[in-house]
């Protein structure tokens, strides 16, 4: 028989320590320790692989399945590829296993798919589906935890797409810990890995969120599987927004947008539409300006509000962007323009309930806490689209020629850019461009008329 020893292991990192310690030497958190009974692996006797000559591997293309959702197949890459570990992460109700069973009833229309959940029962699912009017002609629900018994079965159906909601609810009789703990999240996925790339079956797996909105179990977890999804969103917002944040078969930082809705999740084709759709159009404080998620371009309303402190301290307060930035360009503008704020609660936010760090939002966001302290609007067909550096200066963004075209399609006639981007921009008319250098030329461009 395999020994079997003692250990102490952080359930926060899954750092390791022979003793128990009252903090982590690694992710500095208390009271993590748990003692786990981990039994060593025994040496295999097979025969290890055979290296292979880089030049004489014959490249084929991915075999990719649509999941019948244009916005999931697009964070994907294309699709599901056979053998991928898939998993999706995001807090309790935001809509995850709603997400896949809608992506199973597409799914088991012509192939067998195996839908485990250690959370439900199988009635309960049934009552979800029927909401959400999945028929599911080949789809097979499973209610189990014990691995083995889900590894039985799924060599008894052989299914075509495997789902296991979720990861942290699934336990493996060899490793002596409690389900859920980093024993056996490492040991569960690890197994699954090796049975979804010798049987090729695609598997999904749901994982648990923290408090702090990162994957819970061991961080080895992400760096196992081949692709790590997050359904991000707002309870007090319809909207859904699935983002990829590492795929080995694809590109990173895609998202697909969903609206949820009493029939389940709708897919949003066109989130630029949905967003502007709901701008101010005119008012002191409210900008537009066009971000990129992955390779796609989504014009959002920028909105701040200004107002004088009603106690010694002002109050700076950022939603849907990034609080220290705020800090950032609220200092700019007080050194390099003359727009003292230290008398006033500055508030900053992203319309729609989404959220967006990339840099290329400053102006809009710097041009926005100036309109609204001026009390002086913006033209709607005007958009602002550019970096800020601490000088002052308007630094260039990338895409920029996307990000245009993506603007003068949902209506806009004036954009306000980086001058070092106009020589990116020759297909655009001059007349709908003006370049700028620094924050005060740009500031009088936008509050003029």
């Amino acid at each position: 028989m395999a020994k079997t020893k003692s250990h102490f292991i952080c359930q926060h990192c899954g750092q390791e320590s022979l003793k128990w310690l009252g903090r982590c030497p690694g992710c500095e958190s208390w009271n993590s320790f748990v003692e786990e009974i981990v039994r060593e692996a025994v040496q295999s006797s097979g025969v290890a692989n055979s290296p292979v000559l880089l030049n004489s591997i014959a490249l084929t293309d991915e075999a990719r399945t649509s999941t019948g959702s244009f916005e999931l197949d697009r964070v994907l890459g294309g699709g599901i590829v056979k053998g991928s570990l898939v998993l999706i992460g995001g807090d309790p109700g935001i809509g995850k296993s709603t997400l896949l069973l809608q992506m199973v009833d597409s799914a088991s229309r012509n192939d067998l798919v195996l839908y485990v959940s250690g959370e439900e029962s199988v009635n309960q699912i049934k009552l979800r589906a029927d909401r959400l009017n999945i028929s599911g002609g080949k789809l097979f629900l499973l209610s189990e935890t014990n691995l083995t018994h889900i590894a039985d079965i799924i060599n008894q159906i052989k299914p075509k797409l495997v789902i296991v909601d979720s990861i942290q609810t699934v336990y493996c009789e060899d490793v002596q810990s409690a389900p859920g703990s980093v024993s056996q999240v490492r040991e569960c996925a690890s197994r699954l890995m090796r049975m979804a790339k010798e049987s090729e079956i695609p598997v999904f797996l749901v994982g648990h969120v923290t408090k702090e909105g990162a994957l819970a179990g061991p961080r080895v977890l992400e760096h196992m599987v081949d692709t790590v999804l997050y359904f991000e969103g707002d309870r007090n917002h319809t909207y859904r927004i699935l983002r990829s944040v590492k795929n080995r078969f694809g590109a990173t930082n895609e998202i697909g947008v969903f609206a949820m809705g009493g029939n389940g999740l709708k897919e949003i084709a066109n989130p630029s539409e949905l967003f502007m759709s709901m701008r101010s159009g005119g008012t002191a404080g409210a900008v537009s300006t066009c971000t990129m998620e992955g390779t796609r371009p989504l014009v959002v309303e920028v909105q701040s509000l200004v107002s004088s402190a009603t106690f010694g301290t002002p109050r700076r307060m950022a939603t849907g962007v990034d609080y220290n930035r705020v800090s950032m360009l609220l200092a700019v503008l007080d050194k390099r323009v003359g727009l003292h704020l230290s008398q006033h609660d500055v508030f900053a936010n992203l319309a729609g309930g989404f959220r967006v760090e990339e840099p290329a939002i400053d102006l809009a966001l710097i041009a926005a806490i100036a309109s609204s302290f001026r009390d002086k609007s913006i033209l709607p067909g005007k958009i602002l689209i550019g970096e800020i550096g601490l000088t002052g200066e308007v630094r260039g963004v990338s895409q920029i020629e996307t990000r245009v075209k993506e603007a003068f399609k949902l209506g806009f006639t004036q954009c306000i850019v980086p001058k070092s981007n106009l020589e990116q921009l020759s297909s655009i008319p001059k007349h709908a461009l003006i370049g700028v250098t620094n924050v005060q030329q740009a500031l009088a461009t936008a509050l003029e008329g």
